[in-house]
């Protein structure tokens, strides 16, 4: 049974971001630095959700498992941002880009388990564990990252949830947005979905002109660069 303590399936009423949804995703990017950077994943203490959420879960994790269809792209607000090591995504066109592009590069793709350490009104918040299995070189790559959710404030309560601003963050320290790793993720994001001869991706083609502000910046990914120490 869940202690008193454990937020409702539904979530708590803790909120994190504006209540406009008309606003771009640049505004809902939850930021932290992380005590130690370990994201192991122990599932046995994974939060519990409700269907709605457990079903955008689930087809995240489908996501990360290469198997994108454009209904699990639609999980993303046309204004959505995607922030990882290696892709700063402003868009759903360039979000469906990413997605339908990873079996052009990985051989496999399996997630290996996941907790939920955040379920809040407008964020979810998993440790997940995923293994990448390469195409080229025979390798298996496998990362523990914190993935945060920033939920649009205009389906919280339907029963298909939609995701503002998705951010995986595998070390402790969250990303400055600056310097060159961050205009070459920008510019990966921007290329890939043009070299993308896919119906799928070219179904959210009309999401380009999606309303965007410029990315945000902060000198440096730790604290001082407004990511709070937290120890989820």
């Amino acid at each position: 049974m869940a202690s008193s303590s454990t937020p409702p399936p539904t979530g708590s009423n803790k909120t994190h971001f504006p209540q406009d949804g008309s606003l771009p995703g640049e505004h809902f990017e939850e930021r932290q630095t992380h005590p130690t950077g370990d994201y192991a994943p122990d599932p046995s203490k994974s939060l519990p959700l409700s269907s709605s959420r457990q079903a955008l879960l689930d087809d995240i994790i489908a996501l990360y498992e290469m198997k994108p269809t454009v209904e699990r792209v639609k999980r993303y607000t046309p204004d959505c941002v995607y922030n990882d090591q290696f892709v700063y995504a402003n868009d759903r066109y360039k979000m469906a880009g990413q997605w339908f592009a990873l079996p052009k590069l990985f051989k496999d793709a399996k997630s290996h388990g996941y907790q939920v350490v955040t379920n809040d009104r407008d964020l979810i918040q998993f440790k997940h564990e995923e293994a990448w299995t390469f195409k080229i070189i025979p390798k298996t790559a496998v990362i523990n990252a914190l993935v945060s959710l920033s939920l649009d404030p205009a389906t919280t309560d339907s029963d298909f949830i939609r995701v503002k601003y998705h951010k995986d963050q595998a070390n402790d320290k969250d990303y400055s947005n600056e310097g060159l790793g961050a205009t070459f993720k920008k510019w990966q994001a921007d290329n890939v979905a043009k070299h993308m001869d896919s119906p799928e991706v070219k179904a959210f083609e009309a999401d380009k002109d999606a309303g965007k502000e410029a990315r945000r910046t902060y000198g440096r990914g730790d604290k001082e660069g407004d990511a709070p120490v937290k120890n989820l």
